[in-house]
């Protein structure tokens, strides 16, 4: 057989043959060279192509940087607005032919409730009032979908260490870098509800690392301050379901892994603190308590009305619409108005009116795709929660937080808490719903199905239905 000719060979003739080409259509048409939209496209280009040269260690983080940008205030977001879904498709396609050539991934009920789930809102876009739009937002959901069942997890298959390591490196500057934006007075994510969604998932994956006894101490000390940071800047947000979530997730994982003495440190640094500021400025400290009672736990709202009056009004116009559209709902993506419900991308919600009369996650996929269509959906959220739940008793019975599963399990936990209270679980145009499904595909492969009696921190890629694992990411 013939030698294979080297990558590198093929690059270097690749680039001697287009230079040329290059240089002699600048010369001859050089106002495209002058155009701001042309050099972007072309940077974009070149952005694209090295993502791609690098798959499984680049595509991810820059999949979700794409989205965070497009998201958020920064004035960089504009550009980003349709090249996060190129980036996306381009994603879901190279993650399908690797794939497909490599032939080690494992399908199962999960991947197939998925299929379903997108049929459904194929399904309810054909029979909506406006199929247009109901089908494009179909489309942005399977390839969000199609990307976490492929990129995701190729971006994590034998290179377990390395991933959890970069994530925890990223989740680190990211902190770092909004902390300074706030700091600046400047609100990036474009929202306090962004704000607390944001923090409220990504606290327990810090808290997490900082348990990771084979980092250095410096390490899990600052992981420690910037998961600190993440409780704060949630508080700051005043957004009830980022409290909530980031709470109820760190809670548990403590709990889980027997971290009691942990957990109760935090709970009496917190005693401290506020017990402190009430002696040194009760004034203050009284001030201070009765508008956060007044902001966060009521809303603005009457007390007399009750915790929950500011959802009252949403969670009834969902009903009022899931009556309307009993069977298939309204359309994918769409409301009885024919809004777009995902339109707003700088804003935490899809949009203002569909806030007003969703308010929910869960309500909101009952009033697109109807009692019929939902059936998939929730089955796919109680296949995922399965997966978590039996990673919380893998947990209890070894209380070893060296497991891949453990952070992912941590992120849906607070995932679904928060999206109880607000639209964005099922809105593919929304970074955190890209974060939050490309990590439950991945759980779904990495969930421990039973406890061990021992277990070697030393990772060990196996099939996914194996547990001996290690994400202490390597130093």
């Amino acid at each position: 057989m013939p030698e294979r000719i080297p990558t590198g060979w093929l690059v270097g003739v690749a680039i001697a043959l287009l230079l040329p080409a290059v240089f002699l259509f600048a010369y001859t048409q050089p106002m495209f060279f002058t155009s701001p939209t042309f050099l972007g496209g072309l940077i974009l280009l070149e952005f694209l192509f090295a993502a791609v040269w690098w798959y499984r260690r680049a595509f991810f983080p820059v999949v979700l940087v794409a989205f965070l940008f497009a998201g958020s205030a920064l004035p960089v977001g504009g550009g980003w607005i349709v090249a996060r879904w190129i980036f996306l498709g381009v994603g879901a396609m190279v993650g399908t032919l690797m794939m497909l050539k490599e032939r080690r991934h494992h399908f199962g009920s999960f991947h197939a409730l998925a299929t379903f789930a997108i049929l459904a809102a194929g399904v309810s876009a054909a029979v909506s009032r406006y199929p247009g739009v109901a089908l494009l937002k179909t489309c942005s959901l399977f390839l969000l979908f199609v990307y976490a069942g492929t990129g995701a997890r190729i971006a994590v298959t034998g290179r377990e260490n390395q991933f959890f390591a970069g994530l925890l490196k990223g989740i680190e500057i990211f902190v770092a870098i909004l902390t300074l934006f706030y700091l600046a007075g400047d609100e990036a994510l474009g929202n306090p509800n962004s704000l607390g969604a944001v923090m409220g998932v990504l606290g327990p994956i810090l808290l997490w690392g900082s348990l990771l006894e084979d980092d250095s101490s410096f390490a899990r000390r600052r992981r420690l301050a910037l998961f600190a940071i993440t409780l704060f800047m949630a508080f700051h947000s005043h957004s009830r379901a980022g409290m909530v979530a980031a709470a109820v997730s760190c809670a548990l994982l403590c709990l889980a892994l027997r971290r009691y003495k942990l957990l109760g440190q935090g709970i009496v640094v917190l005693l401290i603190v506020v017990a402190g500021y009430a002696v040194i400025a009760p004034q203050a400290f009284s001030k201070t308590v009765s508008e956060l009672t007044a902001d966060v736990v009521y809303k603005g709202k009457d007390a007399e009305l009750g915790l929950l009056q500011s959802r009252q009004s949403p969670w009834q116009g969902a009903i009022d619409s899931i009556r309307s559209h009993v069977w298939f709902g309204s359309g994918f993506g769409t409301t009885d108005t024919g809004l777009d419900a995902s339109a707003d991308l700088t804003a935490f919600e899809s949009s203002e009116k569909a806030t007003r009369e969703n308010g929910s996650s869960y309500l909101t996929i009952i009033t697109w795709v109807g009692v019929l269509g939902v059936v998939p959906f929730a089955l796919l959220l109680l296949s995922l929660l399965w997966k978590v739940v039996r990673t919380l008793l893998w947990m209890i019975n070894t209380g070893n937080p060296y497991h891949p599963a453990i952070p992912l399990a941590m992120v849906v936990i607070a995932g679904m808490i928060h999206a109880i209270f607000e639209d964005w679980m099922f809105a593919p145009g929304y970074y955190l719903c890209v974060f939050f499904w490309s990590l439950a595909f991945v759980l779904a492969d990495v969930a421990p199905w039973a406890p061990l009696p021992s277990f070697s921190r030393g990772w060990r890629p196996t099939l996914a239905r194996q547990e001996v694992g290690s994400v202490a990411p390597s130093r």
